[in-house]
Formats: structure tokens, sequence, C-alpha cells
């Protein structure tokens, strides 16, 4: 009896669970799985590309084509920026966008093996999964399309394709055109070791260069007719580290030099460096900005050399939106866990294993909906700068092994085979049914857009980047 009671159980269990599934969610799920192997294809020609920041021609384009193929009206060379396009479908509100970045990493070129090994030494890699980013966004935006030409959903969707993430932070210059002005909510995600609704801030950051200029001597015959700005650079990153002791735990500072000099028995006249401040909020950041500028202006006065500094971008943190978390949540726990195959569970682990981590393989579960943190780790992001405009629905992906490190070989060797083609297609299942949610039902998008109203609250968006164009060109 009891066992048949179980049984029972069981089977009522799986009916509700199927019911749940409306037939726009199942109609969802078929056109992903339909699209699977041309987005798997796309992807994968994106990979190998592997296009860094503004020079992201042929990726932009394969995503620009695909969306035009099916049906969208296509904008390219938005906001001044030739591999930026908007990708639109439909009329009428609700409009829904969702971001789709496709840039890749200088310097870590990898092929799809379970051990460090470069394509093309040298060259760029996918160390973020941006291949799988934008594929997967533009997999779900098709599907709503579809839905749409069927007269099953009614509105406007946008798929935005956003370059230049990892270094100048492209959006910016969408945003300061204008381009997500009039949407009522925007989709995201990111490539991650978990496939989860993202309910967690990020970072706010700002990045400038330091420029000193000396003058030139011999460095042996009459050094002290030099100037050196080698010098006034040793002086400045000697006092931001100092500097380091006495900022909050939350705040980051990176510098990367670009020029210390050019030959050992000359006084350096120019040397210049590239600074990044990070803190959970931008009042936090700009604080510690405020303070490392003046020290540049310190190690200048020490070497009496003139100095020059430069902003280049920086962006805001996250405002998160805890009422689109749970529709993502919801999706996700239809859908349930990615599965995966012994193959690539052993192929996580032997990454795991290159990379000094433990032998656990991946992560296939679908955890409760996390509290949101006040003040969170991790990187940042110009997803940040649109959700301070319009809100932002986000999840993260499972696309790489648990504990892998980011922004590395290990990443690009999931990105271009299986593990990561399953994550990019769960994800883009996940967004379009949460699209769905918020095309058919007018209160979950005014909740989402009143929760996004009571975040902001009186705060007035102002992008901090350099008047005129972008910097197409420059490194």
């Amino acid at each position: 009896m009891r066992k048949l009671l179980l049984v029972v159980a069981v089977c009522l269990s799986v009916h509700v669970f199927a019911q749940k599934i409306t037939p726009n969610k199942k109609a969802i799920i078929q056109s992903v799985d339909n699209q699977a192997s041309k987005l798997t294809n796309i992807s994968d020609q994106i990979w190998a590309h592997a296009e860094i920041a503004f020079q992201e021609t042929e990726s932009s384009k394969l995503l620009a084509d695909y969306a035009e193929a099916n049906g969208f009206k296509v904008e390219r060379g938005v906001a001044e920026i030739p591999t930026a396009f908007v990708a639109t479908y439909g009329s009428g509100s609700p409009v829904i966008g969702i971001l789709g970045e496709f840039d890749a990493l200088p310097g870590i070129s990898q092929k799809a093996v379970p051990h460090k090994e470069a394509l093309e030494p040298g060259k760029a890699g996918h160390g973020c999964g941006h291949n799988l980013y934008g594929t997967a966004s533009l997999g779900a935006a098709v599907a709503i399309k579809e839905l749409m030409a069927q007269g099953k959903l009614k509105g406007t969707v946008k798929f935005f394709g956003t370059p230049a993430e990892e270094k100048f932070f492209g959006k910016l210059w969408m945003a300061r055109a204008g381009l997500f002005d009039d949407l009522d909510v925007c989709m995201d995600w990111h490539p991650s070791a978990e496939t989860k609704a993202a309910v967690q801030s990020t970072l706010a950051l700002v990045d400038f260069t330091v420029e000193f200029y000396g003058q030139t001597a011999h460095a042996s015959a009459d050094p002290w007719n030099g100037k050196s700005a080698s010098d006034a650079l040793e002086l400045y990153t000697t006092g931001i580290n100092y500097y380091r002791e006495h900022i909050k735990p939350t705040v980051r500072i990176h510098y990367h030099i670009q020029d210390g000099g050019q030959v050992v028995n000359v006084v350096p006249d120019y040397s210049r460096l590239w600074v990044r401040v990070r803190d959970t909020k931008r009042e936090g950041m700009n604080e510690v900005y405020e303070r490392v500028k003046k020290m540049a202006e310190g190690a200048a006065i020490l070497a009496d050399v003139d100095y020059k500094i430069s902003l280049v971008s920086g962006i805001y943190e996250i405002l998160v939106n805890r009422a689109g978390g749970e529709l993502i949540q919801k999706n996700l726990e239809l859908l349930g866990p990615i599965k995966y195959t012994e193959e690539e569970t052993a192929y996580a682990k032997k990454i795991q294993e290159a990379t000094g981590k433990k032998q656990v393989g991946l992560y296939s579960k679908v955890e409760p909906l996390e509290e949101t943190q006040e003040n969170p780790g991790g990187g940042s992001t110009d997803v940040g700068d649109v959700s301070w405009i319009v809100p932002v629905v986000r999840m993260d992906g499972g696309t790489a092994p648990i504990d892998a490190p980011w922004h590395s070989w290990a990443v690009v060797a999931c990105g271009g085979m299986s593990i990561g083609h399953k994550g990019m297609v769960q994800t883009s299942k996940t967004l379009a049914m949460t699209m769905v949610d918020l095309f058919e039902d007018p209160k979950k998008v005014e909740a989402v857009k009143t929760e996004f109203k009571e975040r902001k609250g009186d705060h007035v968006y102002k992008g901090l980047i350099p008047p005129g164009p972008p910097p197409i060109g420059k490194q």
C-alpha cells in the first residue's frame, strides 16, 4: 500500500510539474532546441575568431546576420561603434531588451582540450565565455520573435549586440546614445560555474591613465641632466601600494605599466600606466579615485616631472532586481538542472587537476534563490550602467567547472565544447521563458519596474566617460 501511495504521489508530482510549463513556454523550449545546432555553430565560430574590444568584426556580423535572417530589423554601427548593433522585432509595449556580448580577452588562446595548449600562441581567447553569451541571448530573442509572429505574444523585443565589455565598456557609449531609454525591462546573463538567478551586485569601477613627462639624458655620463619619468612611475605605484593598508576591504586597485622606458642607458622622459579603482558603491569608488589622482601629482613633484591624467571610462555597480530574479528562479526550477555525461565530468575534473583545484566536476543543482548581499565581491561589468537606466533581470549560466579560474585558458577550453554548449542552450531557454512571463503579464513587468524605482531612488544616471567618440583602434 505504501509503495502504491508513493507511485501515485510521484505521478501527481510529475503531472503538476508538467502542467506548470505553459504552451508558450513549451514552444520556447522547442524553438531553442530547434536552433541549438545553429547556435552552437555561431558560438564556435565566435570562439575561434576570438576578437578583442572594438575589433569584433566577424563575431558581430555572425550575430547580426542571424538576427536579420530571422526577421529582425537590424541597425548596425550604432553609437559610433562599428561592431555594435540593435536588432528589433514587433511593435508596441512592453519593450523588452536582451544584452549580448561577444568580445574576447588578449593572450589566452586555447584549444578545446582539458590542459593548457594554445590554439594560436599569443592570440586572444574567450576566457569569460562571451562567445556563448551573445549567442544564447540572441537564441532567446529569436524564440520570442517566433511567438510574436504567431500572434501569441504582443510587444517589442530588442537584442543589443554590445562590444568591448572586457576593456573599454561599449555599453557606456550605447547608453549615452539613448539606446536603452525606451525599454521596460532588459534581460542579461553571464557564463559561470553555476546556473542560477543573479541577485548580487557587482563593483563600480573607474579606469584612467597616468602619463609622466621628463627629460632624457645619458644614464651614466650625465644622469643629473635627466628627469626620470620612470622614477615618477615607481614613486606613484609605491604610493598606491602603501595606500592599500588604509582603504576599506571592499576596495580594489589595479594598475598595468604600459611604458616604463625603452632602454637601460637612457633616463626615460616618458612613462605611462593604466589604473583601475573599484568599490561596491560608486560613492566609495569616487573617494579613492580622487585620492589616487592626487598621488600622481605628488609623484610628479618628487621626480620633478610633468604629468597628465586621462579618464578612460567608468561603470556603475549592478542595481539588483529581485522581482526579476524570482521569475528566473521559477523557470530554472521548471527546466531542472543541466545533465552532464561522464565524459564531460571527466573533462571538467582534468581542468580542475591542471589548475590545482579539487576534482569535483560540474555544478548541476538548482539552488533556492540567494539572499542579496550588501557588499558582494567579484568583478565589474558595464551592464551596471544599463541597470541604472532600466530594470535588468539577470542570471548566471553554468558553462565551466567549479572553481576554474576565469579569464584563463580553463574557461576557453570549455567554451568551445559541449560543457559550454549545454550551458548556453539552458540559459537561452531560461531567459526566453522569463521573457514570456513578462510579455504575458503586465503585473510582472510593473513589479520589476517598481522595485527598480525604489532601489534607484532619486539618483540621476550619469555615465562616466570622456566626451567624444569611443576609443576605436586604441589599446
